[in-house]
C-alpha cells in the first residue's frame, strides 16, 4: 500500500516560524492590558499630531463643499431635529448618501453654533481616536510593539492624510475610518472569543461605517486579509496540507463575512444612485473608459511616490491631456511585478501580501474606472489604502533589523527621521488649508495649467473685494478649459456685479448650455435676466433652480423680488416665506417678506416680520421705515403695494 498523505485543517494555535508571524489572536492580551510603554506611545502618537495639525483651530470655513455641508445647508445649520435628522437619512444631497456624517455636522452646529474652529478640532480628535485605534490593534494582534507605533505615526503625519483631516468638508473620511478602525478592532475579539454578541457589534460598527462614508465597502475584504496575517486564521506557510484543504478554509472564512458583503454591496447601490441623481458620475461620453482605466493604472504609483516624496501636493488634480505610452506600460508592469513579489513572499513574509492587496484593494471604489467628479486623483483617497503601504514597509524593515541586529540603530534613526520629516511637511500642508485664498493660490502654483484651481482662486478673490483679480483668475480658467460651466458661471456673476448685462446673460447661459442640472447658474441668470428688465424669462430661469434645488433660499429670494414687480403680490410673499423660513437668522430674508406682506395688505403679520427684521439687525433701515410707515398710518390705511422688497435679487 501507498503511503497515505496527513490532511489537516491549517493549525491556528501554534507560535510562528519567524519574525514575519504574528502570534495568534488567542495568545494576545486582552484589550485592557494596556502597559506603560504602550500608554506611552499613545501619548507621544497625540502630542506629534497635535504638532502637525494644532493650527486648524483658528481656520476658516472653505469656499469648496463646506457651504453645501455647513454654512449653506439649512438642514445642517438647524441642528440636531427630528425633521433634520429624518432628511439625513432620505436625502442624497451633495450627490452622497451618508447620514451619519451629516449627523456629525449637526451636532457640530447643536453644540458650538456655526464656528469653523471647534469643527475643524472635531476632525482633529476623530484623527487622533483613529490612530490611537489602529496602533491598539495592531498591538494587540500581532505582540509587535514598534512596528505598531511606526504604522500609527505614519498614518498620523503622513502629508497626504492633511486634506482629510483639515477639510471641514472630509468629515466623512476620518468619521467613517474611525468606524472602520473600531469594526477592525471588534473582529479581532471576535476571532479571540467568537460569540453572537461580538460578531453583531463587528457588524454594528460596520453599518456606521457605511453610514459614514461608502468607501469603506471594501472593509470585509481587508478582513480576509487580516484572517491570513495577522490573525493566522488561514496560515500560508502551513505544509502538508492540499490545496482543497486551503479553499474549504478560505470558502468557511467567506462564508462567514457575507452579511457584511451584503451590506456593502447595498451601500454601493445606493451610492451610486446618489451620485448618478447629483450629476457626480462622469458619462463615458465626458471621459471614456479607456482614459479612466489609463489613469487608474498611473495613479495607483503616483500614489506610491507621493507616498514616499509627498511635494507638490495640491487640492485638486486635473486630468493630463494625454498619458505617454513608455509611463503606462512601466506603471502596469510596475504593478504586475509589485503584485508577483508580493505572492511570491506570502508564506515567509504575509505582511506582504496583505500590505500590498490592502492598498489595490481600498483604492478600488476611487481609482477612478467609474469616475465621481472631475479629479483625475485626490489625496484624501489615501486616508486608508495607505495603511497597508505602512504595514507591510514596517514588518519589513522590523525583519531586516531582527535578522541584522548591527543595522538596528541605522534603521530606527532613518525611521524617526522620515517620520520627523513627514510631520514637518504636514504641518506646512495644513497651513495651505487654513482659507480659500491660501488653498487655491498653492493649487494654482503646483498644478496650472488648472481650470478649477483658478476659478477657485477667483473666488477666494472676489470674496475679498479683489474683483479684478478674480476675473483675471476665471477668464484664465477658460482659456484653459473653455467649456468649463463654473468658469461661465463666476464670471458671469462677476460681470453682472459691474452692470455688464448682456456680458452676463452670454456667460450664464452658456454655463446652463454645457451643465443644465446647475442651479446656482440658473438663478445667477435669473438675476442678470431680472436686471435686464425681462421678467418672465427671469420667473423661468428662477423656476428652474427652485426645482434642482427646492431649498434654494436664493432662488426663492430673487424669484420673490420679481413676482413682486410683477404685482404678484400672494405668489411673492409665499416665496419670501419659504426663504425666511430657510434663512431664520437673516434680517434680509424678514425685511423683504414684511415688505411682500405690507404689498399683499397683510399688514399685522408685515408689522411682525418688520419687527423681527430689526431684532435681528437694529441697524436695517428699510425695517426700520416699514415698521414706522405701518405704525404711523394705521393698519387700515395702508394701502397694497405702499412697500416693495429693495436691492437686486
Amino acid at each position: 500500500m501507498g503511503a497515505s498523505r496527513r490532511r489537516t485543517l491549517p493549525r491556528t494555535h501554534r507560535p510562528p516560524r519567524d519574525a514575519a508571524h504574528a502570534l495568534p489572536v488567542s495568545a494576545a492580551k486582552a484589550t485592557g492590558s494596556l502597559g506603560p510603554r504602550a500608554f506611552a506611545t499613545l501619548l507621544a502618537l497625540v502630542a506629534l499630531t497635535l504638532f502637525v495639525y494644532a493650527p486648524v483651530a483658528h481656520h476658516e470655513f472653505l469656499a469648496w463643499d463646506d457651504p453645501q455641508y455647513v454654512t449653506d445647508n439649512p438642514h445642517v445649520l438647524g441642528g440636531l431635529t427630528w425633521p433634520d435628522v429624518r432628511w439625513a437619512f432620505t436625502a442624497y444631497y451633495a450627490s452622497n448618501w451618508h447620514p451619519l456624517t451629516w449627523l456629525s455636522h449637526m451636532a457640530d452646529v447643536q453644540w458650538y453654533g456655526v464656528a469653523p474652529g471647534p469643527a475643524h478640532l472635531t476632525n482633529l480628535a476623530m484623527h487622533i481616536a483613529t490612530t490611537a485605534v489602529l496602533f491598539l490593534v495592531l498591538l494587540q494582534t500581532t505582540r509587535a510593539w514598534a512596528p505598531s507605533a511606526v504604522v500609527a505615526a505614519l498614518f498620523a503625519v503622513h502629508p497626504l492624510h492633511v486634506e482629510s483631516v483639515g477639510w471641514i468638508a472630509e468629515r466623512k473620511d476620518v468619521l467613517s475610518t474611525f468606524l472602520w478602525a473600531l469594526t477592525v478592532w471588534m473582529y479581532a475579539v471576535h476571532v479571540r472569543q467568537p460569540g453572537w454578541t461580538r460578531w453583531l457589534a463587528v457588524c454594528g460598527t460596520f453599518v456606521l461605517a457605511l453610514l459614514a462614508k461608502p468607501m469603506v465597502v471594501t472593509l470585509p475584504f481587508v478582513l480576509l486579509l487580516l484572517d491570513i496575517w495577522p490573525l493566522g486564521r488561514l496560515r500560508l506557510d502551513e505544509r502538508g496540507i492540499g490545496w482543497r484543504e486551503y479553499i474549504a478554509t478560505a470558502g468557511k472564512l467567506v462564508r462567514e463575512k457575507v452579511p457584511l458583503f451584503a451590506l456593502a454591496a447595498a451601500t454601493s447601490v445606493v451610492t451610486f444612485y446618489a451620485q448618478r441623481q447629483g450629476g457626480a458620475v462622469a458619462e463615458f461620453e465626458t471621459l471614456p473608459f479607456g482614459t479612466r482605466l489609463a489613469n487608474a493604472v498611473v495613479t495607483y504609483f503616483v500614489y506610491l511616490q507621493k507616498t514616499i516624496w509627498p511635494a507638490r501636493l495640491a487640492a485638486f488634480y486635473p486630468y493630463a491631456p494625454t498619458i505617454s505610452a513608455p509611463l503606462l506600460v512601466g506603471s502596469a508592469l510596475g504593478l504586475l511585478i509589485v503584485s508577483l513579489i508580493a505572492i511570491g513572499a506570502a508564506r515567509q513574509r504575509p505582511y506582504l501580501l496583505v500590505g500590498w492587496l490592502w492598498y489595490v484593494g481600498t483604492l478600488v471604489p476611487v481609482i477612478g474606472v467609474i469616475q465621481v467628479g472631475s479629479q483625475a486623483r485626490a489625496d484624501r483617497y489615501t486616508y486608508v489604502p495607505l495603511i497597508g503601504v505602512f504595514i507591510a514597509c514596517a514588518w519589513l524593515v522590523r525583519e531586516v533589523a531582527v535578522r541584522y541586529p548591527r543595522w538596528r540603530p541605522a534603521l530606527t534613526g532613518l525611521i524617526v527621521l522620515a517620520i520627523g520629516a513627514f510631520a514637518i511637511e504636514a504641518r506646512a500642508q495644513t497651513l495651505y488649508w487654513k482659507d480659500s485664498l491660501a488653498l487655491w493660490q498653492h493649487a494654482v502654483e503646483t498644478t496650472a495649467p488648472n481650470e478649477v484651481a483658478e476659478t477657485g482662486l477667483g473666488l477666494a478673490l472676489a470674496d475679498q473685494g479683489r474683483h479684478e483679480e478674480a476675473i483675471a483668475h476665471f477668464t484664465e480658467a477658460l482659456r484653459v478649459n473653455q467649456a468649463y460651466p463654473f468658469a461661465h458661471n463666476d464670471l458671469g456673476a462677476e460681470f453682472r456685479r459691474r452692470h455688464q448685462t448682456d456680458e452676463a446673460i452670454g456667460h450664464l447661459s452658456e454655463a446652463l448650455r454645457l451643465r443644465p442640472d446647475f442651479p446656482e447658474a440658473a438663478n445667477n441668470l435669473g438675476n442678470a435676466l431680472a436686471d435686464a428688465g425681462r421678467l418672465d424669462e427671469a420667473v423661468a430661469r428662477y423656476s428652474d433652480a427652485l426645482r434642482l434645488k427646492p431649498e434654494y433660499a436664493g432662488a426663492h429670494q430673487g424669484l420673490g423680488a420679481v413676482l413682486t414687480r410683477l404685482e404678484k403680490w400672494d405668489e411673492a410673499v409665499a416665496e419670501f416665506s419659504e426663504a425666511a423660513r430657510l434663512l431664520p437668522d437673516s434680517a434680509d430674508a424678514a425685511t423683504n417678506l414684511a415688505a411682500a406682506l405690507a404689498s399683499a395688505g397683510q399688514f399685522e403679520a408685515a408689522a411682525k416680520q418688520a419687527a423681527l427684521a430689526l431684532r435681528l439687525n437694529p441697524r436695517n433701515d428699510l425695517a426700520h421705515r416699514l415698521l414706522s410707515d405701518l405704525t404711523e398710518r394705521g393698519a387700515i390705511q395702508a394701502t397694497p403695494g405702499a412697500a416693495r422688497p429693495q436691492g437686486r435679487p
